[in-house]
């Protein structure tokens, strides 16, 4: 059961992803579309809420042959996947539809067929008018004005903002899909070719093509459904100008702060309870923003947070674990994919798996840092029916610790109503090796959360 009553029932991306002249957008929305709803064990008439970005959604509709009673539209930029999800909670909460598909499909790199947004903007916009005439011709240059803020502001060095590029390669890597796989040093990303400073081409997102889908539904319906369930714990969005240069600073993103913090509030969790991270990365200096903005370093300090390798694989906090949009695809909107990673790790199948991860937060931008979403998803394994996770000392997602004796295990459980299994408390009486010093993790259902008990 999620907190919010709304779990994520289905979640799949395109058959292929990359350079796919062969297929155009609506295909891609289709293709992704009846993947998720594979996934979910449902067909399409089984829909009555539609939601996508980049494609009409009265085409979806007709494409797919749904009957929706609720549909949105909301094309925000690369975010509008996560808001899509936070408005679907809101009216499946209400009962306006039961059942939501949210698409995605993007031809970035076969342009099938070429995409209007992101640039040249309308001359008549607000970006047309006090912008584009003063020199920016697309993302990867007017996006360096913030990014010199910081790093000057801060004195972090582009060497220390290539480690961002660095490290997600390493977790591409590990992801079969991934469109970079080769492993990159800071000096590559340094020398390779300048786009606009201080982006290098390493810095940047690949253009390529693919799309994704996802499937909500009430917890109550979702219990009758095929698919591994994913619960919503919180979720956020905001806006902040569309214009970059009127953002209220420079350094930090308005709309990030404020999207994360109602996401963590409606989750009722901590920094410390997080253990995946997706943070929207269409350039280098983006999951620096998104670790200072969201709250798990201090302002200035992401880079060194980077830098000391605690992002990376095997770091206490993983950032980005498919490749990002960096390394493992950007069609466009970036959103769609980064979600669906946090899905793949709540489920635990996701090709660079994070061992005994319940909380995932991922966090979306729109345009250039004009808006942003913020989901948290939880996964409904239970530990205690992981017969090894006693002999593994787990991140612990409230740092609480008991120092009890095994006489005292029920007590604790009466005190605090913790769902500890017969079974468990057989093994833990009967592995005396273990005694010395056990953990393992306990939900209350007082507290709604997890803890970790420790027994010395």
């Amino acid at each position: 059961m999620s907190k919010t009553g709304i779990s994520i029932v289905g979640a799949a991306e395109t058959t292929e992803l990359g350079d796919l002249p062969h297929i155009s957008q609506i295909q891609l929305h289709a293709d992704a579309a009846l993947n998720a709803l594979k996934d979910a064990g449902l067909k399409p008439s089984d829909i009555d809420g539609i939601a996508t970005a980049g494609e009409n959604p009265v085409a979806l509709v007709q494409y797919l042959g749904i009957e929706p009673h609720w549909v949105d539209g909301t094309a925000v930029g690369g975010c509008s996947f996560m808001l899509h999800i936070r408005h679907a909670m809101a009216a499946l909460s209400a009962g306006y539809c039961k059942t939501v598909l949210i698409t995605h499909g993007e031809s970035g790199k076969s342009r099938v067929p070429p995409p209007i947004w992101p640039w040249p903007p309308a001359p008549g916009s607000l970006e047309g008018q006090f912008e584009a005439p003063f020199g920016p011709v697309g993302p990867p240059t007017i996006l360096t004005i913030p990014v010199m803020r910081y790093l000057e502001t801060y004195g972090i060095s582009r060497e220390q903002l290539a480690m961002v590029p660095v490290i997600q390669r390493e977790w591409a890597a590990k992801n079969p899909r991934a469109w970079f796989k080769e492993q990159i040093t800071v000096d590559d990303v340094l020398e390779s070719k300048m786009i606009a400073y201080p982006f290098t081409l390493f810095m940047c997102c690949p253009r390529t093509d693919g799309g994704g889908a996802l499937i909500l539904t009430t917890d109550d319906r979702a219990k009758d459904l095929a698919g591994k369930t994913v619960p919503i714990l919180g979720a956020g969005e905001s806006a902040e100008t569309a214009l970059l240069s009127k953002m209220e600073d420079f350094t930090t993103s308005r709309a990030f702060r404020t999207s994360g913090k109602l996401a963590f509030d409606q989750a009722g969790i901590s920094h410390d309870d997080v253990d995946h991270v997706m943070i929207y990365d269409a350039f280098a200096h983006l999951p620096l923003y998104g670790l200072e903005d969201l709250g798990f370093c201090k302002p200035g300090e992401a880079a060194d947070f980077v830098g000391d390798r605690h992002t990376a694989p095997g770091g206490k906090l993983p950032v980005n674990t498919s490749g990002g949009g960096l390394s493992y695809m950007h069609s466009g909107m970036y959103g769609m994919y980064a979600l669906q990673e946090g899905v793949r790790q709540m489920r635990g199948i996701a090709p660079a798996q994070i061992a005994d991860a319940n909380i995932s937060v991922v966090h979306g931008l729109g345009g250039m840092f004009s808006a942003s979403g913020t989901i948290i998803l939880g996964s409904n394994t239970n530990p205690l029916d992981d017969p090894g996770v006693i002999q593994r000392t787990t991140k612990k997602l409230h740092k609480i610790a008991f120092r009890i004796k095994f006489d005292f295990i029920k007590k604790l459980e009466r005190a605090m109503r913790f769902e500890l299994t017969t079974s468990t408390l057989a093994r833990l009486r009967s592995t005396p090796e273990l005694r010395p010093q056990l953990y393992f993790k306990c939900y209350s259902t007082a507290t709604n959360s997890w803890s970790i008990i420790v027994i010395r």
